[in-house]
């Protein structure tokens, strides 16, 4: 509520907010006025005549509202005397024929217009020192009063309030107006209404004065210094909680900001502004800022460049990448203290100091905090420069994120005219930032493409590398999904240029990304490009079988991959769905080609043509060339990989249900042939009873579990 009241206050500092108020008002009660009944009684009713006059005269009041400030800047005390004394003598006359004409009660448009003007009266008092302001503001608020009590004495108490709120608003203001443009950032304060008060101020700039109030400045800013000091060793003992234990509590830590304020002490504070305001209404504005700006500087500095940007925080020549996201870090907890905790108290300190001159408090905070707002943007700037380096994504996301979400904070403390450059140099390294992470992600698109598989196939089928690198990159891309999409949002034009200058990027992609730029949209890209690569590694099998083992397998990594966090929602359905059907067309390839021979040789219609003489000797054949087939594929493939239990049971039950039934049938219409018995022991050219085919089943694979690539945010 203090922060809110003081930020109101600051607004009310400012002259231009004055001079539109001013102007406002003056437009307001003249045009009520000429709506008035006191007008008709006064002048009589309108014609062209008065209405060009009346005109005429609201232009020229109009006019001068705007050119308030030039009054002030004025040197000719003639002249102030005198429209002074002109004001005195308008509203007199006015006064002693508004008595003498008017008897009834007012109607609301004297009422709005004896406000309006008051109001205007009061914008004046604060742009500028000719001498009548403040009477012409008595003025028309005793018109208020006179008109509320016409109406009904009651209405006293609604005028008086009025009367009483406006006075106290008057009595905020400095006893000078100041104006403080961008070209001039330290401006001289002074009264040239009244000779004794510039000789005054004459005095007071000697030197024997100037050395007094500096020193004076000085130690009520030591003895600030070591009070804000010691409160911030206090919250730096509380940062790890904040920043490390529990990270979801940070958008609370903007409240500190005003808790380290309200903890200093209100005698300190209390002082120092006393000794600015002595000091600046004595002339001594630029002496001020720097004594005021370099210790609270070197405050900053301990705070914030010792605890968390020593030396080599914020370089990243000849830095391994583990000490690089190590630096990372601490950059993302130093933008975060600075602006959420250091800054505001600044902002609300120079506010306090400064209460009635608004613009040097602006420009003081900006003198502060520039220097050490320009070294935290300029490290992200530095990271920015490197878009090959795809581990280094996922922190330039965390760089982004954190810019990001404090652009509120940002812009809410660097909102004068003083800080436009801070406020470009945060918007171009964000952009610069976002072009960087798009880029990247092309860049990771270009490094799959131009991976070639290697010169042996994987060995029993594994994956590849790139496979399991590609998945979980996209899964970590879920973390980010959010921030990623923003990204896009305001970068996803780079990626466009990329695409439209990029012959190797399908048609579809293409068309796709033309119309529409997403994450998402890339991410797909991204997989559509791994998949083309699954496909070419393929070739390089020679056992086909295998090949599909191997394509089974990559597309259930995929599968799980995908099921197991929100990696499905950023891909889409389609992507699932694909790999699915994908999964199954390679399950019923690896059947036909590895067991397709095998079921062909328990085929019972083989024989058909045979003549009846020879079918069990036919039939004979046919089980030994099964025996041997059977032998050498489960050999084989008992050292082959499959991704997990549920992929080798579905495909040990799919062989089950066929291979089994098959042979069973086989040897019952052999053993019928032979003409011998079920129970009969079967000679040595029936090498499996059906239970021993299903043990070495069972035994067929061996359960790939890739090695786990996690990465935690952060």
């Amino acid at each position: 509520m203090k922060h809110i009241i003081i930020q109101i206050g600051r607004c009310l500092m400012h002259t231009k907010v004055w001079t539109f108020i001013g102007f406002t008002s003056a437009v307001v009660g003249l045009l009520c006025y000429a709506l008035s009944s006191s007008f008709i009684h006064l002048f009589g009713n309108w014609n062209w005549l008065k209405i060009f006059l009346y005109g005429v005269f609201c232009l020229i009041i109009c006019f001068l509202i705007l050119l308030a400030m030039i009054w002030n800047h004025s040197r000719c005390f003639r002249f102030q005397v005198q429209f002074a004394f002109l004001v005195l003598t308008t509203t007199s006359v006015y006064s002693f024929f508004s008595d003498k004409m008017i008897n009834g009660k007012p109607d609301a448009y004297s009422l709005i217009s004896s406000a309006s003007f008051a109001i205007m009266s009061l914008s004046l008092s604060r742009q500028t020192q000719c001498g009548f302001e403040v009477d012409l503001l008595y003025f028309f608020l005793g018109c208020l009063i006179v008109q509320l009590m016409k109406i009904k004495l009651q209405l006293f108490i609604v005028g008086a309030g009025f009367s009483y709120s406006l006075i106290i608003i008057r009595s905020y203001f400095p006893s000078t107006p100041i104006d403080v443009g961008p070209e001039n950032e330290c401006p001289e304060i002074q009264d040239e209404n009244s000779v004794v008060l510039h000789v005054i101020s004459l005095d007071l700039a000697s030197n024997d004065i100037a050395s007094s109030l500096m020193e004076q400045l000085r130690t009520s800013m030591k003895a600030l210094q070591l009070e804000n000091l010691h409160i911030v060793d206090m919250l730096l003992e509380q940062e790890k909680e904040y920043f490390d234990n529990a990270p979801s509590m940070l958008s609370e830590c903007s409240l500190e900001g005003t808790l380290m304020l309200e903890a200093l002490s209100l005698e300190t504070v209390n002082n120092l502004q006393e000794t600015v305001k002595l000091m600046l209404n004595s002339g001594f504005n630029k002496e001020c800022l720097i004594v005021y700006s370099s210790c609270r500087r070197e405050c900053l500095e301990e705070c914030l460049v010792k605890q968390f940007l020593n030396s080599d925080n914020l370089t990243i020549k000849d830095v391994n990448m583990e000490d690089l996201g190590l630096r990372i870090k601490r950059w993302i907890k130093a933008f975060k203290v600075a602006f959420k905790i250091l800054f505001p108290t600044e902002r609300q300190l120079c506010d306090i100091v400064f209460f009635e001159f608004s613009a040097i408090s602006d420009i003081s905070f900006t003198d502060v905090c520039r220097e050490f707002t320009i070294r935290l943007l300029n490290f992200p700037n530095v990271i920015a420069n490197d878009q090959s380096n795809t581990t280094l994504l996922f922190r330039m996301l965390d760089m982004y994120e954190t810019l990001h979400d404090l652009i509120p904070n940002f812009e809410s403390l660097f909102c004068d005219q003083y800080s436009v450059s801070l406020r470009n140099e945060l918007n171009t390294v964000l952009k610069k930032l976002g072009e960087t992470i798009v880029g990247t992600l092309r860049e990771f698109e270009n490094t799959i493409r131009s991976k070639g598989p290697g010169n042996a196939p994987f060995f029993g089928g594994q994956l590849h590398p790139l496979v399991r690198f590609v998945m979980n990159f996209l899964t970590w891309i879920c973390d980010y999904r959010e921030i990623l999409e923003q990204v896009f949002e305001d970068h996803g034009h780079v990626l466009l240029e990329y695409t439209k200058h990029d012959d190797t990027v399908p048609s579809s992609s293409s068309s796709s990304s033309s119309s529409s730029s997403s994450s998402s949209l890339q991410m797909e890209r991204i997989m559509e490009v791994l998949e083309s690569k699954l496909e070419a590694m393929f070739n390089i099998f020679n056992d086909p079988t295998l090949g599909y083992v191997y394509l089974m397998n990559s597309s259930r990594y995929i599968i799980i991959k995908t099921m197991e966090n929100e990696l499905g929602t950023l891909l889409g359905d389609g992507m699932l769905q694909r790999h699915s059907a994908k999964l199954r067309y390679n399950f019923e390839e690896y059947i036909r080609s590895s067991w397709g021979k095998v079921l062909e040789f328990l085929r019972l219609d083989n024989n058909l043509l045979v003549h009846p003489n020879m079918v069990g000797k036919s039939m004979k054949k046919q089980l030994k060339s099964f025996n041997k087939l059977f032998n050498e594929i489960c050999k084989a493939q008992s050292l082959w990989f499959i991704m997990d239990e549920t992929l080798k049971e579905e495909i040990i039950v799919y062989l089950g249900e066929n291979l089994l039934p098959a042979y069973t049938n086989f040897i019952r219409k052999l053993h019928i042939v032979l003409k011998l018995e079920v129970k009969k022991p079967p000679d040595g050219y029936i090498e499996y009873e059906t239970k021993d085919i299903k043990a070495i089943l069972n035994n067929m694979f061996k359960i790939y579990r890739p090695s786990s690539c996690g990465r935690k945010r952060g």
